[in-house]
C-alpha cells in the first residue's frame, strides 16, 4: 500500500516502454499492456485515495531521497480525487476506442497507444508531484505526445497539431519563466518549501511578475477563452480515440494546476489579499463562459458544438475559483471532477456516432434513438449533467458555483452561468430533435417499418454506459466527496 504513489507513475511509463518494444515482437500485446498499464493506475490511485482518507495529507519520495535533491511526489485530499478521475477516464477511453484505434492507425496502432499511455503518465506526474520544475517536464512528456496524437486525425489534423504546438509552446514558456523567477527569488522548487518562503517576499515586483506568468502560461494550456484558440481545431480534427482521451483530461488537469499554484504555492493570502486580481479574472471568465455558450450555438456540426462546450466549462472553473470563496471553490474543484465525466460522456458519444454514420453534422444524424438507442440513451444522461439536471453530478457542481457566486457579489458570473445552462437546453434539445425524427418523420409520412438497430461496438457502448454511470454515481455521492476530500482540501 506505501508504495500506491509510485505504481501510479512508474506503471503506466513502463507499459509505454513496453508497448514499444512489443510492435516489434507481438503486436497483439500492445493493447493488453496498456490496459495492464492504466488499470495498475487507475487500483493504484483508488489505493492512494483510501490512505488519504485514512492518513490525510502525505509524501512519497521517490528513491527514498528527500526533497529538494530527490523526487518528491504530495498527495492529500485536492488531488486525490483529480488522480483517480484522470487514471479511471484514460482507461475507460482506452477500452472503448480499442476498434477505432485498430481501424483508423492500422500498422501505427502500437505507437498510437504509446502516446495515449505515455500521455497519461504526464497527467498523472503533473497531478502528484510536488516540484515546480518537475511539473514542467511532466508538462512537456503530455503536451508533445498530446500534440502527436492530435494530428492523427484528419487531412487538416496536422495544421491543427501545429496551432496547438505553437501555443503550447509558448504557454510553456510563460510556465518556466514564472518559476525560474521563483527560483531566482527563493533557490528552491519544491512547492511546500516556495509556500514557506514566498510570503517574507509577496511585496516584491518578481514574485507578482512570476505570478503572472505561471499563471497566462496556464490558462493558455487550460483553453481559458480568449486563449483557446488552439483547442477547437485540436479537438474536432484529432481522431475520435485522441479526442475522447485528451478533450475529458487535458483542459481539467490545467485547471488542477493552477488550483494548486492558487493554493499551495502562493496561498489564498496572496492571490486575494495582496494582489487582488479575482475582479479581473471573475469578469474574464464571465466573458469565456459566455463566448463558449454563444459559439456552441453557432455550430452545426455536433463535435465542433462539444468543444465550446469544453471552452464554456473552462470559464466555469476558473471563474469558481476566483470568485474567492470556499463554495465557490468547492464548486470549482467539484465541477473539475465532474467535468471529466461529463466530456468524456459527450466525446465517447461522438465517438459512438460517428463510427456509425460517419459523420456528426445535425442534418445527418436524423433517427438515431431509433438505430442507436443505448448510445443517444447514454448521450442524454452526459447532456442533462451538462445543462444541471439533479440527480446528475453536473447540477450540484453548479449548485455549489451559482451559491459561491451570490456571497461574492458577482450577479454577472451568476448571469453567465444560467445563460451557460440555458443555452445548453437548445444545444441538446436541437440535437434531441434531430435524433428522434427521421427524415420521413419530418415529412408525414409516418416511419412505422421496421427499424434496425445498429449500434456501435459493445466495448463502446459498454465504456460510454461506464462513464455515464459515473455521471449518475458521483452525482448521488456528491455530498461524500465535499465532505471527504474537498472540505478537507479547503481548510
Amino acid at each position: 500500500m506505501n508504495q500506491y504513489p509510485a505504481f501510479l507513475i512508474i506503471a503506466p511509463l513502463l507499459a509505454a516502454c513496453l508497448i514499444a518494444a512489443a510492435a516489434w515482437l507481438r503486436r497483439s500485446l500492445c493493447f493488453p499492456i496498456a490496459v495492464l498499464g492504466l488499470g495498475t493506475s487507475f487500483l493504484s490511485s483508488l489505493g492512494v485515495a483510501a490512505r488519504v482518507l485514512a492518513e490525510g495529507h502525505f509524501q512519497y519520495r521517490m528513491g527514498g531521497w528527500a526533497p529538494p535533491l530527490g523526487i518528491a511526489l504530495e498527495v492529500d485530499y485536492l488531488n486525490a480525487p483529480v488522480l483517480v478521475a484522470v487514471s479511471g477516464a484514460a482507461l475507460v477511453s482506452l477500452i472503448a476506442t480499442r476498434q477505432i484505434v485498430e481501424r483508423e492507425q492500422g500498422p501505427k496502432a502500437p505507437a498510437f497507444y504509446t502516446l495515449m499511455v505515455l500521455a497519461v503518465t504526464g497527467m498523472l506526474g503533473m497531478t502528484a508531484t510536488g516540484d515546480a520544475f518537475n511539473l514542467y517536464v511532466l508538462l512537456e512528456i503530455a503536451s508533445i505526445t498530446g500534440y502527436a496524437l492530435t494530428a492523427s486525425g484528419d487531412r487538416l489534423a496536422p495544421l491543427a497539431s501545429l496551432r496547438y504546438l505553437l501555443l503550447g509552446t509558448i504557454g510553456a514558456s510563460f510556465y518556466l519563466l514564472g518559476v525560474g523567477l521563483l527560483y531566482m527569488m527563493t533557490g528552491t522548487l519544491n512547492m511546500a518549501d516556495l509556500s514557506g518562503l514566498l510570503p517574507a517576499l509577496y511585496g516584491s515586483d518578481a514574485v507578482f511578475a512570476a505570478f503572472l506568468l505561471i499563471l497566462c502560461g496556464i490558462w493558455l494550456k487550460a483553453a481559458l477563452f480568449p486563449l483557446h484558440a488552439w483547442l477547437p481545431g485540436a479537438y474536432s480534427h484529432a481522431s475520435h480515440a485522441s479526442a475522447c482521451l485528451l478533450a475529458p483530461l487535458m483542459t481539467k488537469v490545467m485547471i488542477y494546476v493552477m488550483l494548486r499554484i492558487m493554493f499551495t504555492v502562493f496561498t489564498p493570502a496572496y492571490v486575494f489579499e495582496q494582489i487582488s486580481l479575482e475582479g479581473f479574472v471573475v469578469t474574464l471568465a464571465v466573458v469565456a463562459v459566455v463566448a463558449g455558450s454563444l459559439m456552441a450555438l453557432a455550430q452545426r456540426n455536433l463535435r465542433r458544438m462539444a468543444v465550446y462546450i469544453v471552452v464554456a466549462e473552462v470559464g466555469y472553473m476558473v471563474g469558481g475559483a476566483w470568485l474567492g470563496n470556499q463554495t465557490a471553490w468547492t464548486g470549482a474543484i467539484l465541477h473539475l471532477l465532474n467535468d471529466v465525466l461529463m466530456t468524456l460522456c459527450l466525446f465517447l458519444a461522438i465517438a459512438a456516432l460517428a463510427g456509425r454514420m460517419e459523420t456528426t453534422d445535425f442534418k445527418d444524424l436524423e433517427g438515431l434513438f431509433s438505430t442507436m438507442p443505448f448510445s443517444m440513451g447514454a448521450l442524454v444522461l452526459g447532456a442533462m449533467s451538462i445543462i444541471g439536471v439533479p440527480p446528475a453530478c453536473g447540477f450540484f457542481s453548479k449548485w455549489f458555483l451559482l451559491k459561491g457566486a451570490i456571497e461574492a457579489g458577482r450577479f454577472d458570473f451568476l448571469a453567465a452561468l444560467l445563460f451557460s445552462s440555458l443555452i445548453n437546453v437548445v444545444l441538446f434539445f436541437r440535437l434531441f430533435e434531430c435524433a428522434l425524427y427521421s427524415g420521413d418523420d419530418h415529412h408525414g409520412h409516418g416511419g412505422h417499418g421496421h427499424i434496425e438497430i445498429q449500434e456501435a461496438p459493445l466495448s463502446l457502448v459498454a465504456s460510454l454506459w461506464a462513464a455515464a454511470a459515473g455521471i449518475l454515481a458521483v452525482g448521488f455521492y456528491s455530498g461524500s466527496i465535499v465532505n471527504n476530500f474537498i472540505k478537507p482540501a479547503l481548510m
